[in-house]
């Protein structure tokens, strides 16, 4: 093989495993692999994890809370967390089951999915050392937006038949999990009525998604070979500059926040001592280490 084709594999292969998490925002079911059977020593320790968030959540006396895993590592994007949802006290599918869209492979569509929490746990790309964020938000926030999650004919009308893991955050054409969530805030808190008043009304209180800055043009050339990418609505100058604007979790609780200062973040993350609880989150690139102010829940609890 000569040295310039030797050059562009190595390109090529830099680029997959820069831009391929994008690709599976959902977990290895977006990227239509089986899923290996949890062990019992992973159950158990979703089990675990999980009554610590039920224990937090119930503790707020909200009926329902923002959830986000770590799904799949984006922390060289900046980003601890990849996939979002909602847990709803009242939830059909059990008390705090997730409600999210996720890709269905076998339909080859997006999917609205009730999950027990224990299962979202398990959805961690780290099963060893899992971080979940929960974003509780104040009672007059909660109200609405618990109504409409559970109204599955306005729940579904939000969801878009093609799915693209890197969906322009202001597009019509696309959408991926986390964007589904952000049109259901705007359908509940800004009565829109379909995903382009949800986009509009988006705009107007100040959501612009996160934007991931790719080291330069060439690392958007992935696209042309994932079905789950797409690059046709993203603006010019936003691909000129090499970055792409899309909703990821860290982007939606900082608009809630800042939108409502009274909503409360938590973080726990699974450390070999026990489940490490952190008012306010933890920095993205930061390890599961306890710190002066952060809560130990020794693994019996």
């Amino acid at each position: 093989m000569s040295r310039a084709r030797r050059g562009l594999l190595g390109l090529l292969t830099l680029v997959v495993a820069l831009l391929l998490p994008l690709a599976s925002q959902a977990g290895t079911q977006l990227l239509c692999s089986r899923e290996r059977e949890a062990s019992v020593a992973e159950q158990a320790r979703a089990l675990r994890f999980s009554a610590v968030l039920r224990e937090l959540m119930e503790a707020g006396g909200q009926d329902l809370a923002l959830v986000a895993r770590d799904g799949l590592d984006l922390r060289r994007w900046g980003q601890r967390y990849s996939h979002a949802g909602l847990a709803l006290r009242d939830n059909p599918a059990g008390p705090w089951a997730v409600r999210q869209l996720y890709f269905d492979c076998d339909s080859g569509r997006p999917r609205l999915f009730d999950q027990g929490l224990a299962a979202f746990v398990r959805g961690s790309q780290r099963p060893e050392q899992g971080f979940v964020a929960v974003l509780l938000l104040p009672p007059e926030a909660s109200e609405t937006l618990r109504a409409l999650a559970l109204d599955n004919g306005r729940a579904l009308g939000l969801v878009n038949p093609a799915y693209s893991a890197n969906a322009y955050v202001f597009g019509l054409r696309f959408q991926n999990c986390n964007q589904w969530l952000a049109e259901l805030l705007a359908a509940a808190w800004g009565e829109a009525q379909d995903r382009a008043q949800a986009q509009a009304w988006l705009r107007e209180q100040g959501y612009g998604g996160t934007v991931l800055q790719l080291p330069g043009r060439p690392w958007l050339w992935l696209a042309a070979f994932s079905p789950w990418l797409h690059l046709a609505e993203h603006p010019e100058e936003d691909l000129a500059a090499a970055r792409l604007r899309i909703s990821l979790p860290q982007g939606l609780m900082d608009w809630l926040q800042q939108r409502f200062p009274a909503a409360r973040r938590v973080d726990v993350c699974e450390a070999p001592e026990g489940l490490i609880q952190r008012e306010g989150g933890f920095d993205p690139q930061a390890a599961c280490v306890l710190q002066p102010g952060d809560r130990l829940r020794a693994t019996g609890d």
